[in-house]
């Protein structure tokens, strides 16, 4: 049997009318609004604050601050493990394309920004939990997050990926209140100010072994800095536009989900540290449940591990033994 792997890649649009598939992770940000009974309010309100914030950003040659509009497409990956001909759920992204409405241009914008994954689950929500039961002192495994390291580059690297995608992938994530934030003296026109953190941190050692870099960015009308995991070049290797459209998306969803940071009624000073029991914060028109959000990680990681750690237990750890990007 073949120990490599095949990706299928789907898209769906995430418009007002979106709802989630059964393989969508419901811890998922867009999935998470699809949910309940103000789902298709939720998903209203959440694209017209996108569309707001990148003709906020995209001021120029703007003056109505009406002259673009973004659509989103989810990506869904699935993986077959060795030519098995069975398909597991690997990652969910999201991509922006930018529609010039006054050129009627419709512009290809960024992959990435949201990532959702089941196998990362199973590592935060499942294997280090085990691993630190009943131990004094929390550690962290050696090999923790080399096997979804590996299967993200082997997926960024395949054949399917570059078929689907010209430009490598941008993910945007909340900064961590578990670190402090400095501000620097380096700007872009974008991006915003850039904070450099005190520390690493987990999520950050983690998104290396995926190959990826970090830098903290606060855009120009935000509050506080945003995560922003890449390859490359991060500041020359996307358009403005592109930049844009991820920013707008990300930090809508950040809003939604982390209010008491980026929804914030005072923006982030020389030294920052973010604070999810701010009470100086405003509140979003959507509705969610962010203590089933978290509970749900637990499940998630769980089905992972029932559906595709263990059966392919021997193949995924030959298969990580030998991989080479």
């Amino acid at each position: 049997m073949s120990t490599e792997f095949s990706f299928n890649i789907n898209s769906v649009c995430l418009d007002e009318n979106y709802q989630p598939s059964d393989s969508t992770r419901i811890t998922t940000n867009f999935a998470n609004l699809a949910r309940g009974e103000s789902r298709q309010q939720n998903l209203r309100n959440a694209l017209r604050m996108i569309d707001n914030s990148f003709n906020a950003l995209a001021h120029w040659d703007n003056p109505q601050a009406d002259r673009y509009s973004v659509e989103l497409e989810i990506i869904s990956v699935d993986v077959d493990v060795a030519g098995s001909g069975k398909t597991f759920p690997s990652i969910e992204i999201l991509k922006t394309n930018i529609i010039d409405n006054k050129t009627s241009e419709r512009i290809e914008g960024i992959v990435g920004n949201n990532f959702s994954s089941y196998v990362r689950d199973y590592d935060f929500s499942v294997l280090l939990l085990n691993h630190n039961k009943d131990k004094a002192q929390f550690t962290i495994p050696d090999d923790f997050g080399d096997l979804h390291g590996k299967l993200f580059k082997y997926f960024i690297n395949s054949p399917a990926y570059k078929q689907h995608f010209k430009k490598l992938p941008v993910i945007c994530l909340s900064v961590s209140d578990n670190k402090t934030y400095y501000r620097s003296d380096n700007q872009h026109p974008v991006l915003g100010v850039e904070y450099q953190p005190n520390e690493s941190s987990l999520t950050e050692q983690y998104f290396k072994k995926m190959g990826l870099q970090v830098r903290y960015f606060m855009p120009p009308n935000s509050v506080a800095p945003l995560a922003f995991y890449f390859f490359g070049d991060l500041l020359n290797d996307y358009s403005n536009l592109e930049l844009i459209s991820t920013i707008s998306t990300m930090e809508t969803f950040q809003k939604v989900y982390r209010p008491e940071i980026y929804n914030a009624n005072a923006a982030a000073g020389q030294c920052y540290q973010p604070n999810l029991k701010n009470l100086d914060h405003s509140l979003t028109q959507i509705v969610y449940d962010r203590e089933e959000r978290s509970q749900l990680a637990i499940e998630q990681g769980k089905f992972a591990e029932e559906h595709f750690i263990k059966p392919y237990q021997s193949v995924l750890e030959h298969w990580s033994a030998n991989y080479a990007v």
